[in-house]
């Protein structure tokens, strides 16, 4: 285990830009998310372990190790430079990330993808993306104009779930709209009102879900490409849901719909 002890340190600053906007790094910091990323076989080149971090963090940094990555020793005072939450956890890792396609997203059938525009909040994303997990959801396809799923604030709200669920980021969602209806997948546009009611809707066959971001909800051009819109019922006067509460709240009618999870 190789100590560092200087800011300067190119090993630091390789942290630092990968808190950034890398084109093919992730930032993993916590051992949750190491060892959820360990697990799902994610490439793990570099891990930097608190020198006072416990039995427990120390042996998963071994195990990191043992799996090829290069294992570094800092202070409390240097992980905290090189990791971006307020409170580190004692460990932080730099993993590679490994694109997937638009079709990665849209292959296993029955298909129920979730399709994101312009949701810019980070935590948003991770919160849909582990609501897409928890709930069968077989893909996610994120727009231009949304945060990187594979981002660390992201990362961190999906808690792992990155890992397992295909997630085909920067696309057109336009195109990729056009190209699920071509599969035969039915496109739903989720709008605030005038919708078929979420509790009325039929989520059984393959679907894939257009899902606006904060504010201005799903464009024209997107829900034009629709079949079906959906809307979330609400009591007045409220007139919207949270993107992640009401992506939720589909995943889980349509997994209730799929399946026998109780209601």
């Amino acid at each position: 285990m190789q100590p560092i002890t200087s800011r300067q340190n190119p090993i630091v600053r390789r942290f630092r830009e990968a808190a950034g906007a890398p084109a093919d790094s992730l930032l993993l910091d916590g051992p949750h998310l190491i060892e959820e990323a360990l697990a799902a076989s994610v490439p793990i080149e570099l891990i930097a372990v608190d020198d006072a971090a416990n039995g427990d963090v120390r042996a998963l940094a071994r195990r990191v190790e043992a799996a090829g990555a290069r294992l570094v020793s800092v202070t409390a005072s240097l992980l905290s430079a090189m990791s971006p939450v307020r409170q580190p956890s004692g460990v932080v890792a730099i993993g590679r990330r490994r694109e997937q396609s638009l079709d990665d997203a849209l292959r296993e059938a029955p298909q129920m993808v979730l399709m994101l525009e312009e949701v810019q909040d980070p935590g948003n994303v991770g919160a849909i993306v582990r609501a897409a997990d928890a709930c069968g959801a077989t893909g996610i396809v994120t727009g231009h104009g949304s945060a990187d799923p594979f981002g660390w604030k992201a990362l961190r709200g999906s808690m792992g779930s990155a890992f397992r669920v295909p997630i085909a980021a920067r696309q057109s969602l336009s195109d990729a709209a056009r190209t699920a209806r071509e599969r035969g997948i039915r496109v739903l546009a989720a709008v605030p009102r005038n919708g078929i009611a979420l509790p009325q809707s039929d989520l059984r066959g393959p679907l894939a879900v257009l899902l606006g971001g904060e504010g201005a909800g799903l464009s024209d051009a997107l829900v034009a490409l629709a079949s079906v819109r959906l809307t979330i019922p609400m009591r007045p006067p409220v007139e919207s849901l949270n993107v992640a509460t009401a992506a939720a709240l589909i995943a889980y009618e349509a997994r209730r719909q799929r399946t026998s999870v109780p209601s």
